[in-house]
């Protein structure tokens, strides 16, 4: 078997799917990528068993196969070589590939496609179709919430709910909670899956921020992507979501708006002074006052910033830890954001002031209990 490809062609496209290989002890197979050549198109796979990608290009070839093919290896090399054709020649019965470029030979050796993993594929799946930058922007905003924690599988991926009349996603660690709704995008059927991190990740790096359509295809177990000349598939987290509406506090009496950046910088300072562990800052509001403190009481170190800001409700003491604050602000958009809170133990709602009405954001963070320092 032999073609000929540009290496900076061929080294995108490994590029945009060597993510989903993983360095399995058990399966060293999973290390390669697996280079299938039908009808002078390359197919190129990559999975750990649980997310799978594969992405074709057209190369120069007279005969078809297949070979699993070393991945970091030929990454190495391919970083390395000037923009130029490169040809790959592969022994049928030993696998030993040589790939030739200007002036260079390289020998390696690959191992048998046929005892490369078979990508799945679903089966009675439903589809939905979404603009990319839409999908981008669902991943962007959740992702940063969902939780490392392997004891609450459902909550280390991000919920996805379909229906006809919006689509929303959804990723909380019980310390925030992030709610994405789309209204411009919907689905004739009403669905809903959690998807893991990983299989997320994945999709962000290669997803463009345009409107070409992305195609979801699910079922019970899997779901399908694909845009582009990407696929990727992954094995959903077979959960039980937590009921994150009955999270959401529904009256909230006492509103703070203020300037998105400001608060975001003033946080970052302030909680440069706070305790190391809980990362507290306190919030005290008066009248269309906020003052933001922390100290660290072993070290001696305290801040105090003040900021105007417009607020509706009862004056009041609020503490959250900074660091989820810091986040949740640097992910949201627009020059203003609403903090909306009930009372000192209950959680807050951060919800940004933009005009666009296809999207609705709400970020949730719980407060923690303020140690009574001046």
């Amino acid at each position: 078997m032999r073609f000929i490809v540009s290496t900076s062609t061929l080294l995108k496209q490994l590029q945009a799917v060597n993510g989903a290989s993983s360095s399995s002890t058990v399966l060293p197979i999973l290390e390669n990528f697996l280079f299938e050549i039908k009808d002078g198109s390359l197919t190129i796979s990559a999975t750990d068993l649980q997310t799978s990608m594969t992405t074709s290009l057209p190369v120069e070839s007279k005969e078809d196969g297949k070979v699993a093919v070393p991945s970091k290896i030929l990454l190495e090399t391919l970083k390395t070589l000037p923009d130029q054709p490169v040809a790959f020649s592969v022994d049928a019965q030993t696998f030993a590939i040589e790939i030739s470029a200007g002036d260079g030979k390289y020998k390696l050796s690959g191992e048998n496609g046929e005892d490369f993993p078979k990508i799945p594929t679903v089966e009675n799946a439903s589809s939905v179709s979404m603009p990319a930058s839409v999908l981008a922007e669902a991943i962007n905003k959740t992702i940063f919430a969902v939780s490392n924690d392997d004891l609450r599988p459902a909550m280390t991926g991000v919920f996805c709910q379909l229906s006809p009349q919006n689509i929303t996603f959804v990723a909380t660690d019980a310390h925030k909670l992030v709610r994405y709704r789309r209204n411009d995008t919907k689905s004739d059927a009403a669905a809903s899956f959690i998807l893991p991190k990983k299989a997320l990740t994945l999709l962000k790096a290669s997803l463009g921020s345009d409107d070409s359509a992305v195609s979801l295809e699910y079922n019970s177990t899997s779901a399908f992507f694909r845009f582009g000349n990407i696929n990727l598939i992954c094995r959903l987290i077979d959960e039980r979501y937590p009921d994150y509406e009955a999270v959401i506090p529904q009256s909230n009496p006492n509103k703070l708006t203020l300037d998105r950046s400001q608060f975001l910088n003033s946080l970052r300072r302030v909680v440069i002074f706070a305790n190391k562990t809980t990362h507290q800052v306190r919030l005290k509001i008066n009248g269309s006052e906020l003052n933001i403190s922390s100290e660290d009481v072993d070290f001696s170190n305290e801040a105090h910033e003040r900021l105007g800001c417009q607020y509706e409700g009862e004056d009041m003491e609020i503490g959250f830890n900074a660091k989820f604050l810091i986040e949740m602000l640097g992910n949201l958009e627009g020059d203003e954001v609403t903090l909306e809170m009930s009372t000192p133990n209950r959680a807050g709602l951060l919800i940004p002031q933009t005009n666009n009405d296809n999207e609705n954001v709400l970020m949730l963070v719980m407060p923690v209990m303020l140690n009574n320092y001046a």
